[in-house]
């Protein structure tokens, strides 16, 4: 029995069955078939009058299988390699091709017949894909060549003209339908043990490759990067783009989730990645532990209410401005920009110039000196008010300091004070969503950012300002302080002590380091009320024991 023929006129319609985006056409007289799941429409318009396809004489192929053997000219594929697969053609009046007709088999019986008319594009498939193979899966045993898999039946036999010595199938259905025919012939797919997966070169087809590799044992699927402006297989056998090709499938790379790298392929990385250059900070006893400030990395600097965190803060922030050439930007969100550059001036001066009376011992002349000295044209750039307003609003001028300005350092003072804008009392939802921002802007545009934190109050009478050793714990509403930033650096004094130079002495103590993995005790700085400044003390034997500072 001969299926009635209808005329396709419209293609790559969305499947109301199946849900796919492409794999319906429908004739003239309204009703459609689904290519991908077989479904066919009386009415694509009014789908609820949807029927399966309906079953025909198994023999219906017969009549649709004709046509003579020879080269599909309009596709440059040579003979010999239709005849392997089994295409005929029909040709025009004028010895053009107007159909190509391809064969589907169950195992070695033809049980179907997909016909293409080329110059509409269109295609029909007379009797059923079910039992069927891939196309041209007839063709191949058990074979120690590698399996590549292709998206039509002409970039199959492409793949053959363009001498790559494999064994070469397609899929039946379009990328719509890729995971089912493979999983159709999941068998005789699996039986290879190389994949070479070349479907075509675009967004439906890069697609349908990561899914049918998804479902082939780890490591046996390797995707095809066809290069640029080229479709598919066929469109490179028509622009005899042999060595291109070949260069192509060798190269395809073993497919892998997003996430997961097969190590191996990154020695050439490893062997000659970038060397981490580090800076050094004004403290030695900070260098031993963490061999430095990077780029890239997340310092979180934390200790008490008026222990001396600022004062850290400034004298890195004049250090880097004096060691480095880089770009510096500053973000302190409880001060305006005239504090922040009293402060790095005053280092400048090894004087307090933010007090009145101590600036006034300076001339004009003086001052100008000294802030140009420190605060270079088109190098340090300064968050301009006081406070928080809009979380997006600082995030979008902290990414304007790193890529508009080209800040290669970031300070911010401080975390708690961006968490109050953010959330209404869920403290710790909002430190993760901030430190989870943070590190994503460190990680995308490589910048050296330092953080400072803030520490929760401990039980009992003994607490931070008494010189309460700090802890990871400490840190103010949610780990996800420590477990997001490379190193945290901690500071602690007992301000309250009636011995002066106790008083006076903070001790720098590194509480995490991912890139040295060193902790503990760095060093005690001694803070000198003539000039605001903190030096190191050198004489470690002082601090052999350093629980009897307290």
């Amino acid at each position: 029995m001969e299926l009635k023929q209808s005329t396709f006129v419209k293609h790559k319609l969305p499947c109301p069955s199946c849900g796919g985006s492409d794999p319906v056409s429908m004739n003239n007289d309204g009703s459609a078939k689904c290519f991908s799941c077989g479904t066919f429409f009386t009415d694509y318009k009014n789908p609820k009058g949807t029927a399966p396809a309906k079953k025909v004489n198994s023999t219906s192929y017969l009549n649709a299988y004709t046509g003579t053997t020879g080269s599909l000219t309009d596709r440059n594929i040579s003979e010999k390699t239709a005849n392997k697969y089994g295409v005929r053609v029909v040709y025009n009046s004028d010895g053009s091709i107007a159909e190509h007709i391809y064969p589907y088999y169950n195992s070695n019986e033809i049980v179907a017949v997909k016909t293409r008319y080329v110059t509409n594009k269109s295609f029909r498939v007379s009797g059923t894909y079910e039992g069927t193979g891939l196309f041209g899966e007839q063709l191949y045993g058990k074979s120690k060549l590698p399996l590549t898999i292709t998206e039509g039946e002409c970039d199959a036999m492409s793949v053959v003209d363009l001498g790559i010595k494999s064994a070469v199938v397609s899929i039946k259905r379009g990328s719509a339908g890729a995971v089912r025919d493979i999983r159709d012939s999941i068998e005789f797919v699996e039986s290879f043990d190389k994949v070479i997966i070349c479907f075509d070169n675009d967004k439906a087809g890069r697609k349908a490759a990561r899914d049918v590799a998804r479902i082939l044992k780890p490591g046996k699927a390797k995707i095809m990067q066809l290069p640029n402006g080229y479709k598919d297989a066929n469109d490179m056998l028509n622009n005899k783009r042999f060595a291109e090709f070949t260069k192509a499938w060798f190269e395809a790379k073993t497919y892998t989730p997003s996430g997961i790298l097969e190590l191996s392929s990154k020695k050439d990385n490893w062997l000659k990645r970038e060397i981490k250059e580090s800076i050094a900070f004004p403290y030695e006893g900070l260098n031993q532990k963490l061999y430095g400030l990077r780029k890239n990395e997340l310092l979180t600097l934390t200790g008490g209410t008026g222990l001396g965190k600022s004062s850290v803060v400034r004298e890195l922030e004049h250090w880097l401005i004096k060691q480095t050439d880089d770009n510096i930007g500053i973000m302190a969100l409880e001060e305006n920009w005239q504090r922040t550059a009293d402060g790095i001036v005053s280092i400048e001066a090894n004087d307090r110039l933010y007090i009145n009376e101590i600036r006034d011992r300076y001339n004009e002349e003086d001052l100008s000196k000294l802030f140009d000295s420190t605060i270079q044209e088109g190098r340090v750039f300064i968050h301009s008010h006081l406070g928080v307003h809009d979380i997006d609003e600082i995030f979008s001028k902290l990414r304007y300091m790193i890529v508009g300005c080209e800040c290669k350092w970031v300070i911010i003072d401080h975390l708690h004070m961006l968490v109050s804008s953010l959330t209404d009392g869920d403290e710790r939802r909002g430190i993760d969503l901030l430190m989870t921002k943070l590190r994503s802007l460190v990680e995308e545009t490589g910048v050296g950012m330092i953080l400072v934190s803030h520490l929760r109050r401990v039980a009992g009478d003994a607490g931070h300002e008494r010189g309460v050793q700090v802890s990871l714990s400490h840190l103010r509403g949610s780990q996800s302080i420590a477990q997001l930033s490379d190193s945290v650096v901690a500071v602690e004094r007992n301000q309250q002590a009636d011995d002066v130079a106790e008083a006076n002495t903070t001790v720098v103590r590194v509480l995490k380091s991912r890139y040295t993995g060193y902790t503990g005790y760095a060093c005690s700085l001694t803070y000198d009320a003539d000039t605001g400044r903190l030096s190191e003390l050198t004489d470690e034997d002082t601090f052999e024991n350093e629980e009897t500072l307290f």
